[in-house]
């Protein structure tokens, strides 16, 4: 009753996971990735010790093809196993044992595999595939919007309940300490993979970076004045909206940036980010804060 995609990005040699499955905490279980090996995904009575041979295996320089062989040919319940591998070296690879439960499946593309068992058809796996390969942005985005296609063209047959977001990048961890560049869960959720890319925006903004912008914009007019309301509503401004944006408000600005630990763009780039981003956010408050500060900043390439 899972549902994942296994994919690469040789620009950035980013690899990751992202799953969703009527389980809990489907994130502490199904997805591993190494920035030194490759990415995969065990599920369907999942052996979690998959994961780390598997990554193993790929650091001694086999392929996917044959990682999935030597962790199959040993396992006594292989045929109830689903797992998908990407390697470092390109290499793509899976296996739905034939014990896996209707519908059960995978298709390969280049850099990526999806796989999924206990699914209402096979147009899940289909749709998952289809959109990675036509949506634009960076690996997260192509991997968050696979799995909403995947559960609107039917999902799982048991619903939904958590969803996983992992991606490892040469020193990608905080302040390129590891390679855990991005790594969100949703462990119990009615919607997991709505809260799953609602969470993925506050991270993202939070603690990825992004190159600058070459030109910034300032706030006026009538999203000054809004973006100001929306600071006035959480206890940062004193004044009165209205369309100048002016030191008082980027005073405010400032304070809402050091209290939702903004550091990684500066106050330049948030007042950009806001100007552009603003009509296209949803929410109110906070939540339409961060939802303009995101689209403004997507715009930009990740560093």
């Amino acid at each position: 009753m899972t549902f994942s995609i296994v994919a690469r990005d040789p620009e950035t040699d980013a690899v990751g996971v992202a799953v969703q499955s009527k389980f809990v905490g489907v994130g502490a279980v199904v997805p591993f990735a190494s920035a030194d090996a490759g990415a995969i995904a065990t599920q369907s009575f999942a052996n979690v010790a998959y994961g780390p041979d598997g990554l193993d295996l790929l650091r001694d320089g086999y392929s996917a093809d044959e990682v999935i062989e030597r962790l199959t040919a040993d396992d006594e319940d292989a045929p109830q196993r689903q797992v998908g591998i990407v390697g470092q070296d390109g290499s793509v690879a899976a296996f739905t044992g034939e014990e896996c439960f209707d519908h059960a499946s995978d298709r390969q593309g280049e850099h990526y595999t999806v796989q999924g068992n206990i699914l209402e058809n096979r147009e899940t796996v289909d749709a998952m595939a289809d959109t990675f390969e036509a949506t634009d942005g960076g690996l997260p985005e192509k991997l968050i919007a696979a799995l909403h296609a995947g559960n609107e063209a039917g999902g799982d047959q048991r619903g939904e309940q958590s969803a996983a977001l992992y991606v490892a990048k040469p020193e990608g961890g905080y302040d390129g300490g590891n390679d855990r560049w991005i790594d969100v869960r949703v462990d119990d959720h009615e919607h997991p993979i709505d809260e799953l890319e609602r969470v993925f925006r506050v991270y993202d903004v939070t603690l990825l970076e992004r190159e600058d912008p070459e030109q910034y914009r300032e706030l006026d007019g009538d999203t000054a004045e809004a973006v100001e309301g929306a600071l006035a509503s959480l206890g940062f401004y004193d004044g009165t909206p209205s369309g100048d944006f002016g030191d008082e408000a980027r005073e405010a600005l400032e304070a809402f940036r050091g209290m939702n630990n903004f550091e990684n763009h500066d106050l330049d780039a948030l007042e950009d980010a806001l100007a552009r981003g603003w009509d296209d956010a949803d929410g109110d408050g906070e939540e339409k804060l961060v939802n303009a500060i995101w689209h403004g900043l997507s715009r930009l390439d990740r560093r």
